[in-house]
């Protein structure tokens, strides 16, 4: 299990400056909770999320916002427990980002329950590149390291988009421990290029379509039944690299047994007519998977955050 001290010889000029020590000290406590057993993890995964539900209120605010706008069939109390379970679920997942990041290849791959290999394998066999469609729920990090081994032996190489992290330490150990276990170098979220690249080579690359894009890459369109600006990039992508496009999700299994690494069938082809139209799909997608546990779903962002439309504004200021 490699250390997450730099060596002489990495590529690390300027990180070790003093000015980085607590974040390499988070990083080997990254290492150290790697290191415990499964059970335990996500025990202090939990215990994590509840001390960040407490010391971090404005996310704490936000998530509340979204959970009210995207449940009002939930009454406060029901909302208010999500939101304590969705908090959890955060911490465990800080948990499992240190797991994929220095666990033993075994005890990932015993903890993988796949569903749906027949349409990765009827992508695969179409024999171009593929895009892993994916989202933001909280076992993210760790599903791309337990996507390698299937697509491995169907003879993919896996890579991941990635928006980097302001912390240039986080940055580099996440990069080379990523392309330690995964296998293909990481791609910035703004190098356009280098995803066409990988695609063309026949890769396969895990590209989560639910973050807030800029306005000349988004349209509005429905998710949770609440206007949402939306990515269309993915459409296009898929039409200048002629990839397929296998909606691919990790879920925590309700009984600890590990994860549910869901895989439907590939959906390029109900993409490319109107891109706003491609929009609905995904998010429909998105949505659906996530109604099936929505404490894991990461609820932290402003999703609903548009002009003349701040709802997250509106609740900060109820509260002061």
């Amino acid at each position: 299990m490699a250390s997450p001290v730099p060596s002489k010889n990495s590529d690390t000029t300027g990180l070790r400056s003093p000015r980085y020590w607590a974040s390499w000290a988070l990083m080997g406590l990254g290492w150290v909770l790697a290191r415990l057993p499964y059970r335990l993890q996500m025990a202090l995964g939990r215990r994590f999320g509840d001390l960040a539900y407490h010391i971090i209120g404005e996310r704490r605010r936000i998530a509340a916002v979204n959970l009210r706008l995207c449940f009002p069939e939930l009454d406060a109390d029901a909302r208010q427990q999500l939101l304590r379970e969705h908090f959890q679920s955060v911490g465990m997942g800080a948990i499992e980002t240190a797991l994929c990041w220095w666990g033993p290849t075994e005890k990932i791959e015993s903890l993988a329950h796949i569903e749906g290999l027949e349409n990765l394998e009827a992508a695969c066999a179409r024999g171009r590149g593929i895009i892993l469609l994916s989202a933001h729920f909280t076992s993210l990090e760790l599903g791309v390291r337990m996507a390698k081994r299937p697509l491995r032996e169907l003879g993919y190489i896996t890579t991941a988009m990635y928006k980097a992290p302001h912390d240039p330490v986080v940055d580099h150990v996440m990069r080379t421990r990523r392309e330690a276990h995964i296998g293909g170098s990481s791609i910035r979220d703004d190098d356009v290029k280098g995803l066409l690249k990988a695609l063309r080579r026949k890769d396969a690359v895990w590209y989560a379509a639910d973050q807030k894009p800029p306005k000349r890459l988004g349209t509005v369109v429905d998710f949770f039944g609440q206007p949402a600006r939306t990515h269309i990039a993915l459409s296009r992508l898929a039409r200048m690299s002629k990839a397929s496009v296998v909606p691919f999700f990790t879920l925590r299994c309700e009984d600890g047994s590990g994860y549910r690494l869901i895989i439907l069938p590939a959906v390029e082809d109900q993409l490319g007519q109107d891109e706003a139209e491609d929009a609905r799909t995904i998010n429909a997608l998105i949505e659906s998977v996530a109604r099936q546990a929505p404490a894991q779903y990461f609820w932290l962002h402003q999703r609903f955050k548009r002009a003349g439309y701040n709802p997250y504004k509106a609740a900060a200021e109820a509260d002061t």
